[in-house]
């Protein structure tokens, strides 16, 4: 099994800053902030996940490969988007978590349809 090591280097990275920022809104974080950074984590390392699966995806093709991307780099502009909020108060940045949503929606439907389309050779 081949792995795109740059796509889950940067999945793995992800997934530590998720668990970060997670870690400090259960710990650290006030209650006006600790919904938004729980959030914005959660979603970070669910798509961090989906990056790390599809870098290791069998018969991976460009489409599973963007996909993983798209999911990575959206989970990672959510969350950054949400703690721009949360920790700087600067509420323009909600503007921004739509991008980051609209990337990891983008992923969900590669995946599926590169499920789709995928040939298993006949047993």
């Amino acid at each position: 099994m081949t792995v795109d090591r740059s796509l889950a280097g940067f999945a793995a990275l992800n997934g530590a800053l998720a668990v970060a920022i997670g870690a400090f809104a259960a710990h650290g974080a006030g209650p006006q902030v600790k919904q938004l950074l729980t959030t914005g984590a959660h979603y970070q390392l669910v798509h961090a996940v989906v990056a790390l699966v599809c870098a290791a995806w069998p018969a991976r093709g460009r489409l599973i490969a963007t996909a993983g991307w798209l999911a990575g780099a959206g989970g990672l502009i959510f969350c950054l988007a949400l703690t721009a909020v949360a920790l700087l108060s600067l509420p323009a940045m909600g503007a921004v978590a739509p991008v980051g949503g609209l990337l990891m929606i983008s992923a969900w439907l590669l995946i599926g349809f590169a499920a789709l389309r995928t040939h298993s050779p006949s047993a």
